[in-house]
């Protein structure tokens, strides 16, 4: 090749790996970011006084695939959830479902990012 007409053979192929590695630096970046916004907005949410402010917080967490958990009325598992406590009943087919969230869980696409605390009922 003459002088200043050209590349270089090999050079697309040095400058594609560039490119990925730099793609894949920004995706990371971006990732990381991603879950900082996340664990700021659980953050704020757990200090929100405002019914409105916490469900547009929770709906602005959906929109990106970050859903909230309330088990009320489900069998407890402590594979998914966490027990902050018991509440007795006379109805025994309330044994071991919860009774309560106590403190909302979240999932990221099917991760979970926190589990909820729930209350649930024993029978006395």
């Amino acid at each position: 090749m003459e002088p200043g007409g050209g590349t270089e053979p090999g050079a697309a192929a040095s400058d594609a790996g560039v490119n990925s590695t730099i793609a894949d630096e920004l995706l990371d970046q971006a990732l990381a970011e991603r879950r900082a916004l996340v664990r700021l907005c659980l953050y704020a949410l757990d200090r929100a006084r405002s019914s409105g402010i916490v469900e547009r917080i929770e709906e602005g967490l959906a929109g990106i695939g970050v859903t909230a958990l309330r088990p009320d009325g489900e069998r407890f598992d402590p594979t998914r959830h966490e027990a902050g406590g018991t509440v007795p009943t006379e109805d025994a087919s309330l044994d071991g479902v919860v009774a309560e969230t106590e403190v909302v869980g979240f999932v990221d696409r099917g991760r979970t990012l926190r589990a909820p605390v729930v209350t649930v009922y024993t029978a006395r």
